[in-house]
């Protein structure tokens, strides 16, 4: 009971020092955002770019940055049919039975494998959603400075 008291006290006693410490934002002092921006403004959309490459095979891939990093995709993908469980048009190129013909590069392994790590004869329908791990290629400069250089190639293996 009397820990409690005292616990109870303290709890108290600190809601009053917090409020008058002075570490609070004052009253009528607009919340600022990390971009810069006051919190209240409506965000702007950012400026609508073209993909880098437009038919498939004429653009250079970007280079992956680390292991088992998603290869972006090297055309646009604006003209293509929505993905449904029906239809998946990124398959008529990169499927199976269509890559070599096509010369485009197959579907990795890992999406042949279920939850389990079990080997599936067809894409699981977990992997079946292309542009969910994918995205195009553009040549947006990035939103905020970024310094990172990719390991791939010093210490990692490629597959």
């Amino acid at each position: 009971m009397r820990k409690s008291v005292t616990i109870t006290l303290a709890a108290l006693l600190t809601v009053p020092l917090i409020a008058f410490s002075g570490t609070g934002h004052a009253q009528g002092t607009p919340t600022k955002s990390l971009r810069g921006a006051d919190v209240a403004e409506s965000d702007a959309a950012p400026e609508v770019r073209d993909y880098v490459g437009k038919k498939p095979g004429r653009q250079k891939p970007i280079p992956r940055t680390f292991l088992d990093q998603p290869p972006l995709i090297p055309h646009a993908v604006d003209n293509f049919d929505e993905i449904t469980l029906e239809e998946n048009q990124c398959l008529s190129c990169h499927g199976p039975d269509k890559y070599k013909e096509k010369e485009a590069p197959r579907i990795g392994d890992s999406h042949f494998l279920d939850r389990d790590g079990n080997k599936l004869r067809s894409v699981s329908m977990s992997r079946h959603n292309c542009t969910q791990c994918h995205v195009p290629q553009t040549d947006a400069p990035p939103l905020v400075e970024n310094t990172f250089k990719g390991e791939l190639g010093k210490n990692a293996k490629k597959k």
